[in-house]
Parts: C-alpha cells; sequence; structure tokens
C-alpha cells in the first residue's frame, strides 16, 4: 500500500493502561488484534488525540492519564504528514484543570488546530453506533468533526461560538438586560453563528455530490444527508444579511431566551438528519444493521472527501468494525480504505477477520498492555 500521509513511529507514557510502549510501523494499514479489554482502543484513542479535541471517547483528560500516574500522559509521533516529515508529542502535565500541550518539531504550537496542518483523523467506533437514534447534540458534533476535515476553522468558530452564547445566557439569567453588553455578545455569535451554519451546509452540499457520483453502487448503502433548523431552508442571500437577521432574531428573543433559560435559536439547535437513500427511510427507523452499513458509508464518504478537498488522506481509524461485515463486505472495506489512499488502524478479536487485508497490513497482537508484531 502506498501512503501519502501515515505513522512510523507511537510511543506512549502513562496512557490508559500503557505505562511505556513504543511501535514502529512501515506505512502499511495498523490491525490491532486482541481479547476485550486488553488495549487495542486504547492505541486507536492515542493516534485520535492527533486531531484536536478530546479524541474519539471524549474522555476528560485526568481519565486518560494511567491510574497512578505521577504526572500526565504523553503521546509522540512521527509521521510523513501533510507538509512532510513531522514530529509530533502531546500530552498533559497532570495539574488540575490543565489542558492538553502540543509540540511540533519540538516547538510549542499555539493551538491543537495546528494539528490541522499535519493530518486529518476520521474514525468508527462502537460508541457511534447509536448516532442515529440518539440526540441531536450527538449528530452536531459528528456534523462540526467532518465539518472540521475540510475548514479548519470551523472548530475554533464553535468554540468561540458557544463561549459567547454562555455569557449571554449569564446575564440573561441574571436579568442583566444591559443594552452593550448584550449586543456585543449577539454580534459575535451572529457573525459566528452564519459561519458555522454556511459551513455546515457547504460540507453536506459536497458530501452529497460525492455520495451521488457512486450511483447507489457498492456494498454500503448510500446515505442522504441533510440539514434542518437554523437557517437550513431560508438561507439565501449575501452573509451579511443573514448575520443581521440573526442578531435581530436574538435581540428580540432576549425575554423569551430569559425566561427559557437558554438561547431558542441558533446553529446549536441545528439538526443532522440522515435517510436510507435506496428505501427512503430515516436513517432511525432503519434495522440495526443497516444503521450500521449506513454510518460506515457516511465515514467513508467523508474520509473520500477529505482527501479531495484537502489534498491528502486521511489517517483513518476503524475500531471492531470488521466483525459486524460478512466477508465480502470485509474484502469491500479494506478495498475502499486502498482507494482512500490514507493508512487505516482497525482493531478486532480475531486475525482471520482480515485475512482479506493479506499483505497490505502490518498485524500485531495486544495482550493486557504486552504489544507484538506477528
Amino acid at each position: 500500500m502506498s501512503s501519502s500521509i501515515f505513522l512510523t513511529a507511537l510511543k506512549l507514557t502513562d496512557f490508559r493502561n500503557y505505562s511505556q510502549v513504543s511501535l514502529a510501523f512501515d506505512g502499511r494499514h495498523v490491525v490491532l488484534t486482541g481479547e476485550n479489554g486488553s488495549g487495542k482502543t486504547n492505541l486507536m484513542e492515542a493516534v485520535s488525540f492527533l486531531s484536536p479535541g478530546r479524541g474519539l471517547r471524549r474522555a476528560a483528560y485526568a481519565q486518560v492519564a494511567r491510574k497512578d500516574a505521577a504526572a500526565g500522559f504523553t503521546i509522540f509521533t512521527e509521521l510523513e504528514g501533510m507538509s512532510g516529515d513531522v514530529a509530533i508529542g502531546t500530552g498533559t502535565d497532570g495539574s488540575e484543570g490543565s489542558g492538553r500541550k502540543v509540540r511540533i518539531n519540538g516547538t510549542p504550537a499555539g493551538s491543537s488546530d495546528e494539528l490541522l496542518d499535519h493530518a486529518r483523523v476520521v474514525w468508527l467506533t462502537p460508541a457511534m453506533d447509536g448516532l442515529f437514534t440518539g440526540s441531536a447534540g450527538e449528530r452536531r458534533r459528528f456534523l462540526d468533526r467532518m465539518v472540521l476535515s475540510i475548514d479548519p476553522a470551523h472548530g475554533r468558530r464553535v468554540a468561540d461560538f458557544e463561549r459567547a452564547m454562555r455569557s449571554r445566557n449569564r446575564l440573561l439569567s441574571e436579568r442583566r438586560m444591559e443594552p452593550v453588553w448584550l449586543s456585543g455578545l449577539e454580534e459575535q455569535m451572529a457573525g459566528l453563528g452564519v459561519a458555522m451554519a454556511l459551513a455546515r451546509r457547504e460540507l453536506l452540499s459536497l458530501l452529497t455530490g460525492l455520495i451521488a457520483e457512486a450511483d447507489g453502487e457498492g456494498p454500503f448503502p448510500a446515505p442522504e444527508v441533510a440539514l434542518s433548523g437554523f437557517f437550513a431552508d431560508r438561507a439565501e442571500g449575501p452573509a451579511i444579511d443573514l448575520e443581521d437577521r440573526y442578531r435581530a432574531m436574538l435581540e428580540e428573543g432576549r425575554h423569551r431566551d430569559a425566561a427559557a433559560g437558554r438561547t431558542l435559536e441558533g446553529p446549536h439547535r441545528s439538526e443532522m438528519a440522515v435517510r436510507h437513500a435506496q428505501k427512503q427511510m430515516d436513517a432511525a427507523l432503519c434495522s440495526t444493521g443497516e444503521q450500521k452499513a449506513l454510518l460506515l458509508g457516511l465515514v467513508l464518504a467523508h474520509a473520500r472527501l477529505t482527501n479531495r478537498i484537502s489534498g491528502h488522506p486521511p489517517i483513518m481509524l476503524f475500531d471492531e468494525v470488521a466483525a459486524h461485515l460478512d466477508a465480502g463486505r470485509r474484502a469491500a472495506l479494506f478495498e475502499r480504505i486502498d482507494e482512500i489512499g490514507g493508512q487505516a488502524f482497525m482493531t478486532g478479536t480475531d486475525r482471520s477477520l482480515f485475512e482479506a487485508l493479506e499483505d497490505r497490513g502490518q498485524f500485531f497482537n495486544v495482550s493486557n498492555g504486552a504489544i507484538r508484531e506477528n
């Protein structure tokens, strides 16, 4: 397998169940096999920290550090990245309330957003199986992570919007109807909120077009994706006009929002809707097997889009995916991954699940924190 983006080394200190571990990779896909609870997903989680945020589990950093560790945790990686060879270190110092620090080639990064200059990471885990039947908030987070892969500024917009909204909510809850403060916060929310909504619409438009190119062919059902809620059906015209409309909505809704204890209009109330294209059925109403296949198809399509837009394939993490597929679909999955072109990390309890991968994979056995290549 030839890949333009791949890890060559991964070193962990006091990360989850690993006190010390050092692995070398040769550019092929990485397959981690072993019993449940042995630490396979922990290794995948470490790789997910090559992207901004709290990784594929969204865990608090204090939970990530190994129990009884003297300080926090560290992750060190070497990879052939989007800008060439790079060494990336990240971790925490163990002090209460401290965030995650990132070093790139030994130099402190201004923020974890700089990781997006070197790699994009997409993942699919068993915890995501309930995406279509879970809360709208879960689907928004999933959508925003998809947007982040093609628009690195999106994560900062979301964080800044939520910060401004919390400040506005606090003023309203305290009945401090101070026009200058509220207008300033609403100005921020209008600019950021409209930018968020337009970025989400653009992502789903691009994704829809890419999915349509496949014309419904292949082993995984084609998902239809759409945005509903905030400005989903009335977002025509220049962005500045949309900002004016949202700003006016916020100003007019101050007393209503104060009574509700939250902001009732905005991108934080948007919803991502997914349907089974061939059956014209909402994903939430599909069978469990169909939902898994739809989600896998959606993640693969997003990985292809990330490659197309950024010019580089993402690193792909698939946790316990192969066990839910028959032999034909497993082989098809590996072919799709190869077509995308990025390095994939995959886990499973049985090596036989990955027979179709043949020599395209580098295999490791994980047992109670001990790792050996086989």
